[in-house]
């Protein structure tokens, strides 16, 4: 094979219109997903900002207001939340579904965490246009439209024996023109993703990592293609299974996987924890006060002998019953996080029958945007919490006097 066989077969290739429309309809998803992860991405980083600076000013506000550790408790709020990563423009993941921010305050915190993720499960379920949608779903749905009448085509013209006559060698013909057209393909699709992470500070080890796993994904459905375009059918058939397998891998297994996964595991949800715990809150008004004291001393034996309620409402008997609440909802939220946990683990064999499943996980894992992530964000939130009341509680069960000085010691969250 010569520099001249694969100039002329470049130029014989690119210069079909189908082939040309097919990259130009390549290269503009991939430019619109990278666009719209960027912009997406920008959007939530702002709403991080704009929401520090409340949540700093409403903390300023009711530190003013209030001199008494309880209703310091009861009125702060806590802004937490989970930053997108540099490569979370062309991995969306699962930040659409799970919630990646919190305003959580001293109560109970198993009701906070349920009860703020307002988004909608079944229209979050139609997901975006992403790069990593473009490359698991779309790219292989590109590749079998340019190669799948790669040799039906100059078949049905008559060209084909004359073709395979005066071809240089076995490899300047049918391989060279799909290597030109899959090297074309994975150009159009890399080249807006590497200025959506330059832009957006993707390390330059993560840049080439996803750029190297993006060209074996588009190799394997080559070699694919390349295999089936050899049968003598016509290229309406060709195309058809091609298709029917791109289906079967793509959607169908997923889709019935899915369904199995449910059915096979079965937990609490997240409806169940917040009943449960607003439940142990709510009955908590109805039990009496010493009740309840010796219950919180069982699990906090360091504030025993300092539980002592003198009058009927007392701060810290109020934060007690809080804290009790989500150790009533506590077996309940492990439950549901291990049952969460092992859907994602089953989810994992499947996608192995599934090349563009295993694709978006292993993506929106480098990104940072899968459920594991949202589960690592939602235990930071849970450490927090745990820090604030490390820190109220020696205000609210020593009943020393407070010192507007002592809010300088006051945990803040960190992502």
């Amino acid at each position: 094979m010569s520099w001249l066989d694969i100039c002329r077969e470049t130029r014989f290739v690119l210069h079909k219109n189908s082939v040309a429309l097919v990259l130009l309809v390549g290269f503009l998803l991939a430019l619109f997903s990278v666009w719209t992860g960027s912009v997406e991405v920008a959007q939530q980083h702002a709403t991080i900002e704009r929401m520090q600076k409340a949540d700093q000013q409403d903390q300023a506000d009711v530190a003013q207001r209030y001199d008494e550790p309880g209703l310091l408790a009861y009125y702060t709020f806590h802004l937490t939340y989970a930053p997108p990563s540099s490569l979370a423009f062309a991995a969306a993941g699962v930040r659409d579904v799970y919630p990646w921010k919190h305003r959580i305050r001293m109560l109970a915190l198993e009701g906070q965490i349920h009860e703020s993720d307002t988004q909608n499960p079944e229209l979050a379920m139609v997901g975006r246009i992403d790069f990593t949608f473009v490359i698991a779903v779309i790219a292989p749905l590109l590749l079998i439209l340019l190669l799948h009448d790669l040799r039906a085509s100059e078949r049905a013209a008559g060209r084909l024996d004359f073709l395979s006559i005066t071809a240089r060698t076995g490899y300047s013909l049918w391989p060279l023109r799909a290597a030109v057209v899959v090297l074309a393909l994975w150009l159009v699709l890399v080249l807006p993703f590497i200025a959506g992470a330059i832009f957006n500070g993707v390390s330059a080890g993560l840049m080439l990592s996803v750029i190297f796993i993006v060209l074996v994904y588009i190799l394997l459905w080559s070699l694919l293609c390349y295999w089936v375009a050899r049968f003598s059918f016509s290229a309406p058939v060709l195309a058809s299974f091609l298709i029917g397998f791109w289906l079967l891998t793509t959607f169908i297994i997923p889709a019935v996987a899915n369904v199995a996964i449910d059915k096979s595991f079965h937990g609490p949800q997240g409806g169940d924890i917040l009943l449960t715990q607003r439940e142990a809150v709510n009955d908590a008004w109805d039990i009496p006060i010493e009740t309840t004291m010796q219950a919180f001393v069982v699990s906090h034996p360091e504030w025993a002998g300092k539980t002592q309620v003198k009058s009927l409402f007392e701060w810290k008997w109020y934060y007690a019953f809080q804290q009790l609440g989500d150790e009533a909802a506590k077996p309940l939220a492990q439950a549901y996080q291990q049952t969460a946990a092992d859907k994602y683990r089953a989810a994992g064999w499947v996608a192995w029958l599934s090349p563009a499943t295993l694709l978006q996980r292993t993506l929106t894992d480098w990104a940072h945007t899968d459920a594991k992530a949202a589960w690592r964000y939602e235990q930071k939130v849970r450490d927090f919490h745990a820090q604030l009341r490390h820190f109220y509680y020696p205000l609210l069960f020593n009943d020393d006097k407070y010192h507007a000085e002592a809010l300088d010691a006051r945990p803040v969250f960190e992502p």
